[in-house]
């Protein structure tokens, strides 16, 4: 998007730059939770590559199959992540009592929010990159070396968690911080549903429809084709990003809608439990 292009839809740049610069002092001004985002990442990546690593050795489809299982915690890490670094930037304002302020500044909603998404990004960065040189290092699965189609993953995927960490937020901005665990648990729903560690094949024909209808399935299913059959499925990733369109619109109505039920019935300011 051009500054032109941005310019005329009213969104400011300053704006969304300061504010991601107040969440950057945040973060660089607590270790425990530049920690945070490195240490759980680390873990899992140890922990399921190990795994792996003893499937592989028991079992000819995993010796043949090497990296998806590892490749599966990456992108879920990325799904994941993604959502939580988006909603915690949001719970950084409701825990300082700020929102109300906030919302009374030049600052717009969709400034707001996209704010958020850079800080997503940063967050996510901080945390997958030493996850993906562990992965080489310990079990020599270079992620990069999916190469092109790597875009495509995880566009589907931080697009899904934007949308995601758009619509928990707006129930914690509706309802306060006693819907705070939303944030923390709603993402695991989709654990079982989006198909990371098998395929769509192994849920029940009605459970089926219900996981095609999740764009993070297509991602999942196209990293499978990709690493075991060393096909890349660009009809997956077209159909996820048809419905990440939907679910981004979505959300950003759903939020609007949140924001003004907060504003007329006065909880904006409140913000607590």
């Amino acid at each position: 998007m051009s500054e032109l292009a941005i310019r005329g839809s009213g969104i400011a740049l300053h704006r969304i730059n300061a504010m991601v610069l107040r969440y950057w002092y945040l973060l660089m001004s607590s270790w425990p939770r530049l920690l945070e985002l490195i240490y759980w990442p680390a873990l899992q990546i140890i922990t399921w590559g190990f795994l792996q690593s003893y499937i592989a050795q028991n079992d000819s489809f995993f010796a043949r199959a090497g990296g998806t299982l590892i490749g599966a915690v990456i992108l879920w890490d990325i799904l994941f992540r993604g959502q939580l670094g988006f909603s915690i930037s949001f719970l950084e304002e409701m825990w300082s009592r700020n929102l109300g302020n906030l919302m009374m500044s030049p600052l717009k909603p969709i400034e707001f929010l996209m704010a958020m998404m850079v800080m997503s990004l940063i967050r996510l960065a901080i945390g997958v990159i030493p996850m993906t040189a562990l992965a080489y290092f310990f079990f020599g699965f270079n992620f990069y070396s999916i190469g092109l189609p790597l875009i495509a993953f995880f566009c589907n995927l931080i697009f899904t968690s934007w949308a995601i960490g758009i619509v928990v937020s707006g129930l914690v901005l509706r309802n306060g911080l006693g819907a705070e665990s939303v944030v923390w648990t709603l993402m695991f729903v989709m654990l079982p549903i989006a198909c990371i560690y098998y395929p769509v094949s192994v849920l029940p024909p009605w459970l089926q429809y219900v996981a095609w209808a999740l764009p993070p399935t297509y991602v999942f299913e196209g990293m499978r084709a990709l690493l075991i059959d060393h096909v890349f499925r660009t009809d997956l990733m077209i159909q996820a990003l048809a419905i990440n369109a939907v679910l981004f619109a979505a959300s950003f109505a759903i939020f609007l809608a949140f924001l003004r039920s907060a504003k007329r019935l006065g909880s904006l300011l409140g913000g607590g439990e």
